[in-house]
């Protein structure tokens, strides 16, 4: 009978070493997510949220909290999880076709434009924290206090003082502590696998309690188990589908010249991915529908009518409890997958890369017009990556009837999409460290 191949990934030294290391970096970041932020009462924020209270405030904060894996609600100093930095990346990479510098560099010299969005990046982040940092903090404060117990531990109050500025560092300073915890796991660990796993361990971290609100109705939980079981096992199903779906475009390759022979010409494929974009569109939509309830809170306590009847519309509009957030939900993954596919794949230029080696797709000339037809065949199969990425995102909105709740169940939409795509890719990197080392089963049987 046939070993596995899995036995190899300890045996191996230098791949067990990189194992331990991403578990030792997880279970630190970890650690790190019960560390409070300073000047704030957890337990009132926790008796708050266990009430019920809050409103749109209270639901955007449940909603923010299912991303960051159960920061938010404890007030962790890593309650903005990665997502700044993320964000800050998804933007400088949009940058690229609209500022010309950008886009020369990104031709001329690849390897310089990486380092510089990287360095850009890092730059734009800490703004980005910070900003995101005062607008939590400050959501945290609208909620209706009816326990008697203040929420914050000084008396200024939230404004520029000590004890804010304190607290928004503090913030900041997790955020920049957990991309560095993933950038070591990426050099160490798991290679360019740190910012997801990061992401990933939150996401995983929630599960239990998940479970644990799914099965706290005695008369239904069986069955709420049963459909929930069923549900993620399909969607699992339907991720890993459509993540390894894809279209190979022929290409024609010039053959090579031996001595006075000319070999004949090489035919290969350019694979085309159904979603190239990943789960980026979900997370960027989920973040610009969430940009706009934040910045409401600031006015829900004016003494204006018409500006505070304004601002709670805005709030339970995009704080998730209106049908119309997941309808614009739908409606920006979708259109975001589209725009994001055709930007990076602009970036790649895959036609002059192609000229340039004097690879041709049979029927089309080399060059602009190769890239133009690229173009096209992927938007075409775009459209059913697109469309399941908006069905996904919209997951919990859709089995409401069938299983009441499922809007708490992050394990249910962007969840179970981030933690699929995240396993699937260490498990492709970590059959490839195999193979590089001279492994030639594989560690999935086919």
């Amino acid at each position: 009978m046939k070993r596995s191949a899995w036995r190899y990934l300890w045996t191996a030294e230098d791949i067990r070493n990189r194992l331990i290391i991403t578990f030792v970096l997880l279970v630190i970041y970890r650690l790190c997510a019960h560390v409070p932020v300073p000047g704030v009462n957890r337990e009132a924020v926790a008796q708050i949220l266990e009430a019920g209270g809050g409103g749109g405030a209270g639901t955007l904060v449940g909603l923010l909290d299912l991303l960051s894996g159960g920061t938010v609600s404890t007030f962790s100093v890593l309650a903005m999880g990665v997502y700044p930095y993320i964000t800050a990346q998804i933007i400088l990479q949009l940058l690229v076709p609209i500022i010309p510098r950008l886009q020369r560099i990104q031709e001329e010299d690849p390897r310089q434009a990486r380092e510089f969005m990287e360095r850009w990046t890092y730059y734009l982040a800490v703004p980005m924290a910070a900003l995101n940092a005062f607008g939590q903090i400050r959501l945290i404060l609208s909620l209706p206090n009816n326990t008697g117990v203040p929420i914050l531990s000084f008396a200024e109050g939230l404004g520029f003082n000590l004890p804010t500025v304190t607290m928004i560092i503090a913030m900041t300073g997790g955020t920049m502590f957990a991309i560095w915890l993933g950038e070591l796991i990426s050099e160490y660990g798991i290679r360019n696998q740190g910012l997801s796993l990061i992401i990933f361990a939150g996401i995983v971290a929630r599960i239990p309690s998940n479970l644990v609100s799914l099965l706290s109705n005695e008369d239904t939980r069986w069955r709420s188990l049963a459909v929930f079981l069923v549900l993620v096992a399909l969607m699992v199903l339907a991720i890993v589908f459509v993540q390894q779906g894809r279209r190979n475009v022929p290409v024609m390759y010039p053959g090579r010249r031996i001595g006075q022979r000319q070999s004949m010409p090489v035919k290969g494929n350019l694979p085309l991915q159904v979603n190239m974009a990943g789960m980026i569109p979900v997370i960027f939509a989920q973040s610009i529908l969430t940009f706009p309830a934040i910045i409401a809170q600031f006015f829900v306590a004016s003494q204006i009518a018409w500006v505070r009847g304004a601002a709670t519309s805005i709030s339970e509009l995009f704080g998730g409890q209106s049908e119309w957030y997941w309808l614009l939900f739908f409606i920006m993954v979708v259109g975001f997958t589209f725009f994001y596919t055709d930007v990076i794949f602009s970036q790649q230029n895959y036609g002059e890369n192609l000229k340039r080696v004097g690879a041709q797709v049979p029927g089309v000339t080399k060059g602009g017009p190769t890239q133009k037809y690229l173009t096209k065949v992927l938007r075409r199969i775009t459209l059913p990556g697109a469309v399941f990425l908006g069905v996904v995102a919209v997951m919990p909105f859709l089995v409401q009837p069938l299983l009441p709740g499922a809007g708490q169940l992050s394990i249910l939409s962007t969840g179970l999409l981030i933690v699929v795509g995240v396993v699937r890719d260490t498990f492709f990197g970590l059959d490839a460290e195999l193979k590089l080392r001279g492994y030639d089963e594989t560690l999935l049987v086919r």
